[in-house]
């Protein structure tokens, strides 16, 4: 039995999961899905549109599923959808899709905390960490097991891949492939996020495995495409090697390069 404060303005049609909370002055509006077991706190504003998982808790002030900040936006349906153990912190701002894509979307297990803001037809994968403040344009893309440091802000279109770690108050205006650190100013690649990847049970033979194809990409003098070819010819094939290469050749806005 879920426990709703009466002080909440909950839409007759909305759906509510088992064992909800919701504190006082939650506006919940119609054709929103909360599943069970979420905590909504006071104060928080779920739009239409909102799809919710379980075990999520929504903090105070929390702004889910309003319309997108983008002039091409005509009303067309679209949602939001969260998935399960997500973590949605104080003040935090998450838009719905327009006609582009429909959805935003933002995986399980993620934490996305205070102040964040999730524009229009974003795609966060599982596991995510936001911190404080981090500013994602629209239509971004951001890898499983990424961790985006306070302050960051993410230009329109822009890939993060897997496993990335993204310094606090970089501007990120490239495609950042799976498996890298990388900050400062003007946006650079720093090195493998080697600390994340034994934390997240890669062996020490796959991550060297991941060192040399960033030398080849990096370190050889040469342009992306030679370094790709040269990469393929000459490094094992491993998923890890395949999801490096992969990235990089779809990507539409260019790689982070390295630092001088």
């Amino acid at each position: 039995m879920s426990n709703i404060s009466p002080l909440a303005c909950i839409n007759e049609n909305a759906k509510i999961g088992d064992n909800v909370k919701i504190g006082p002055f939650v506006n919940i509006e119609d054709n929103v899905e909360i599943g069970d077991e979420c905590i909504i706190d006071s104060n928080a504003v779920i739009h239409s549109g909102a799809r919710i998982g379980k075990k999520c808790h929504i903090h105070s002030g929390a702004v889910i599923s309003d319309i997108p900040q983008d002039l091409k936006f005509q009303g067309e349906d679209s949602v939001v959808i969260i998935g399960d153990n997500t973590s949605i912190r104080e003040f935090v701002t998450i838009h719905r899709g327009t006609a582009s894509k429909g959805k935003t979307v933002i995986g399980n297990n993620c934490l996305i905390m205070a102040y964040c803001h999730v524009a229009h037809d974003c795609v966060i994968g599982n596991n995510v960490i936001m911190s404080n403040t981090v500013q994602l344009a629209g239509e971004v893309v951001v890898g499983d097991w990424a961790v985006l440091g306070g302050g960051a802000l993410v230009h329109q279109f822009t890939h993060i891949g897997e496993h990335v770690m993204l310094q606090g108050g970089t501007l990120t205006n490239k495609d950042l492939p799976p498996y890298i650190m990388a900050g400062r100013y003007p946006m650079s690649y720093e090195r493998v996020n080697s600390i994340g990847l034994h934390r997240r049970g890669f062996s020490d033979t796959q991550i060297n495995h991941i060192q040399d194809v960033y030398r080849m990409l990096y370190m050889s003098g040469l342009n992306t495409r030679d370094a790709l070819a040269k990469i393929v010819a000459e490094i094992p094939q491993t998923p890890e090697r395949d999801a490096i290469v992969d990235f990089v050749k779809n990507s539409k806005r260019g790689i982070v390069r390295m630092g001088i």
